[in-house]
């Protein structure tokens, strides 16, 4: 791992926008420097951008870097323009999705090293949350941006109706377990202390729920609803239609390696589960 040098200028910047799909709410960071730089664009709340300008101390904005174009982390980006009309906004495309939030993006790629405060920040793509989900590596001091790739106290919706990809999201734990990141701050929730372990406990999870799955199509149920209510029992409209889309990703890597299989809108077991 290399050195770790000084640490870089973070400020928390919260995003003001508690909820159930949000839990406490987003966590936006502003790094202060030569190029003051957002990570994410929080929902566009007032408190949010009077945030972000008391964190500036009187600095312009310069860039915003968006983790994902999911909604609670981009669609800020239209107030902050309004704020700072220079301001460069950094994301991979997502074709469908980009459009709707009224801002130019500037695209970025996995490996590309991204100018950040007085640093630098390397674009690692970690895609199954999203398709277009980047952490942002801080390769001076080890820091990883790591938007809602892993939250501390709890897992990460796979959303399979909207890009989401159990099977990808699995092989990007993978990749930032091996970056082995000194500090890991996330979207949601306090910073992660032990990032292997808390990658072994959703892998761990995963793989639990995934056995659960199978047992429900062993005993008869081949529709997402039935295996819904066997699984998570009863769910508030939010929490259930999160339930679905997770339900809805097991199946998908199921069918996609072979052990299950799709028929018009039902999941069947093969012949053979194993």
């Amino acid at each position: 791992m290399p050195g770790v040098s000084d640490p870089v200028t973070i400020t928390l910047v919260p995003g003001f926008n508690l909820g159930p799909g949000s839990g406490p709410g987003n966590n936006t960071y502003l790094i202060s420097g030569m190029v003051p730089t957002l990570i994410d664009a929080g929902v566009g709340r007032r408190e949010h951008l009077d945030a972000v300008r008391a964190a500036l101390a009187g600095a312009r904005l310069a860039r915003v870097l968006v983790t994902h174009g999911h909604a609670d982390h981009a669609s800020g980006a239209t107030l902050l323009a309004a704020e700072w009309p220079e301001v460069e906004f950094v994301k991979m495309p997502w074709v469908g999705q980009d459009e709707q939030f009224g801002v130019k993006w500037a695209g970025a790629a996995d490996r590309d090293l991204l100018t950040a405060g007085d640093g630098s920040l390397r674009v690692v793509h970690t895609p199954g949350h999203a398709p277009d989900h980047l952490c942002f590596l801080d390769e001076d001091s080890w820091t990883l941006f790591c938007g809602d790739l892993v939250i501390a106290g709890g897992s990460v919706v796979i959303p399979a109706s909207n890009g989401g990809s159990l099977t990808a999201y699995l092989r990007s734990l993978d990749v930032i377990r091996a970056l082995r990141p000194t500090r890991v701050l996330p979207a949601h929730g306090p910073e992660i202390t032990d990032l292997p372990a808390l990658v072994g406990r959703y892998v761990d999870h995963r793989l639990s729920r995934e056995a659960e799955v199978l047992e429900a199509l062993k005993a008869g149920l081949v529709t997402l609803e039935p295996i819904v209510d066997r699984l998570y029992g009863d769910l508030s409209d939010p929490l259930r239609l999160m339930a679905t889309d997770s339900v809805l990703a097991h199946l998908v890597k199921l069918r996609d390696e072979g052990r299950v299989r799709e028929e018009s809108q039902a999941w069947s077991p093969v012949v053979t589960l194993h």
